[in-house]
């Protein structure tokens, strides 16, 4: 009902009441405008305004602010309605209040970073394209020459000796005659004799070599969802060619470094280790006691196998086991193998041998202790990678990388240091590779491949305490700015006075060292490089017609890896450093 704009009425009374005269009508309306008036009044800032419609904040002429649409209608409910309302009405408006209040979360009247969404009504900063993070070099790729091949398999015929070269298994003879000397010169073969007054017939050794090639290949597949809902923010098949390009240049680099092939003439499976035996122990200095042995005669089982590099590892051998009281940890003594790049334990424990389904990885060694040895301590593992079912170092359509090359029967060196390197005659160990190599096959290395680790150690022997032969100092502008740190980049040949190169393979398996020969230090041989790529179809990409809802695509090269002259390379291994088990 609206209210009366008649002074009269307002402030006369009601209707049944004495009309008041004028001039107390006017008295009562100048003492109403004098209250107003009088009222303290309140000057809000700017800041106050804003605040004040903040969810609780408070107006200092009315009390709290209502924030959800269920505190209006509450506050509405004065005592005044309350009371004029029978029970059952007031029943029914509080169970619809109720009904209201479980909805606030959706009526608040809020708009910041978490309402009325959780994530908020903001725009995302993406930045396109995505960040490609992935190392891919390939330093040996990019080294080695590539050849174009023809046929089924490469092959080569070697004269690996004759007289007075001192190789191939050749012996020497003396070349002195006198007027009565007399050599057969009969026929290879031939059972007669034909003697002429002539110096000795020469020898010569040799053999032929064949070098399968094989068909290698990577594919990737980007579905049509994928495709079209990534427009705008990058071209995904490009980046599915992209990364299977460098992913198949990357395996290729790997299959270099370290494949194995088994078809005739490559080094086959690795052997898998022999003699495995296992002793518990009180812990010598420096060591720990093993820590996670099940069952109330607490048993492990360990199988162990050679470690291949990328690409796998050999069969493993028959477990053997052993009890393990508290506080001793394991020492595990097995035939060394030349081949192996190092070797990884498998371990699993409890009252019986709960089999290869619960052999856990626990450690990879590069090689054995000074004493033949490896030690288990620490935590036992129960979870993680399981022990392989069989061989899978070498594959049927692959060939023999560098190192099966360095380590193999064929190699010029090849040496298991089983330690650290040499901190009171630093390198020492590529110094008596060096001598051995130029004295089989008067070999004269360029490089020698390090793991990162491995060349880090062989430079911190220069800073050995223990080795006085190499000083530094600080000169007088470094007083305030010293430089830490020294890397060792080369090593002198000590036989031939050549400086040989000293590099970091980013995917050379720790504790594996090879010495590398580019070229022969012998004129007409033949040979321009000793390491070379043949390949009938070199890389080359295909997009495979669309049969399905997808875009497929595919890398294919067909070829093999060929080394000329495997004795004028070697390998150190076994390389291992402190704190190792």
């Amino acid at each position: 009902m609206a209210l009366p704009s008649n002074t009269e009425i307002m402030f006369g009374g009601t209707p049944d009441a004495a009309r008041l005269s004028d001039a107390e009508v006017s008295i009562r309306f100048d003492e109403l405008m004098k209250s107003i008036d009088a009222a303290p009044t309140r000057a809000l800032s700017k800041e106050e305004i804003v605040t004040s419609f903040g969810a609780g904040q408070a107006i200092n002429f009315q009390g709290s602010q209502p924030t959800t649409a269920y505190e209006a209608l509450t506050k509405a409910i004065t005592p005044d309605i309350a009371k004029n309302l029978s029970p059952d009405a007031l029943a029914s408006v509080q169970e619809t209040l109720d009904a209201l209040k479980a909805q606030t979360p959706d009526l608040v009247k809020d708009l910041n970073l978490t309402s009325p969404l959780p994530t908020g009504l903001v725009a995302f900063d993406l930045e396109a394209p995505a960040k490609l993070l992935a190392p891919r070099p390939t330093p040996l790729r990019n080294r080695i020459p590539r050849g174009r091949g023809i046929g089924t398999s490469h092959r080569i015929k070697v004269i690996s000796g004759y007289t007075g070269t001192g190789t191939g298994g050749v012996g020497n003879i003396h070349p002195g005659i006198q007027d009565t000397t007399q050599n057969n010169f009969a026929p290879s073969g031939s059972s007669n004799a034909l003697y002429y007054a002539r110096g000795p017939k020469i020898s010569y050794a040799g053999y032929d070599q064949t070098f399968a090639y094989s068909q290698f290949s990577m594919s990737d597949e980007v579905t049509w969802s994928a495709q079209y809902a990534g427009q705008g923010y990058q071209d995904i098949r490009q980046l599915s060619r992209t990364s299977l390009l460098y992913a198949s240049m990357l395996m290729e680099e790997r299959m270099l470094l370290m494949g194995r092939g088994t078809q005739t003439g490559f080094a086959g499976a690795m052997p898998a280790p022999t003699g495995l035996t296992a002793t518990a122990q009180t812990p010598a200095a420096g060591q720990t006691a093993l820590t996670g042995a099940q069952g109330s005669t607490p048993t492990i089982y360990v199988k162990v196998t050679a470690d291949a590099g990328a690409f796998g590892e050999s069969a493993p051998t028959a477990a053997v086991s052993v009890a393990v009281a508290a506080g001793q940890n394991v020492i595990l003594q097995l035939t060394d193998s030349a081949q192996a790049l190092g070797y990884n334990v498998y371990v699993s424990t409890g009252t019986t041998d709960p089999g290869d389904t619960a052999r856990h990885f626990m450690l990879r060694v590069p090689g054995l202790n000074a004493a033949g040895q490896i030690v288990l301590q620490g935590a036992l593992p129960t979870s993680g990678k399981l022990v392989p079912t069989g061989d899978t170092s070498a594959y049927q359509a692959g060939y023999d990388g560098i190192l099966p090359w360095c380590m193999g029967p064929q190699s010029g060196y090849n040496a298991k240091i089983n330690g650290a390197w040499s901190s009171t005659n630093p390198g020492i160990e590529l110094q008596n590779a060096f001598v051995s190599l130029y004295n089989s096959v008067k070999a004269d290395p360029d490089r020698v491949l390090f793991n990162g680790a491995d060349r880090k150690t062989l430079s911190d022997t220069l800073k050995s305490g223990s080795n006085t032969n190499y000083q530094m100092r600080i000169t007088q502008d470094e007083i305030t700015g010293v430089t830490l740190g020294d890397v060792a980049v080369a090593v002198i040949n000590e036989v031939t006075g050549k400086r040989v190169e000293m590099e970091v393979h980013p995917w050379m398996p720790q504790g594996v060292a090879p010495i590398l020969s580019d070229t022969l230090p012998i004129p007409d041989t033949q040979v321009s490089n000793v390491w070379q790529v043949f390949n009938v179809q070199d890389f080359m990409g295909i997009d495979w017609p669309v049969t399905q809802f997808a875009y497929e695509s595919s890398s294919y090269w067909y070829g093999t890896f060929v080394c000329y002259a495997p004795a004028w390379n070697g390998c150190i291994s076994g390389i291992s450093y402190a704190g190792q088990p």
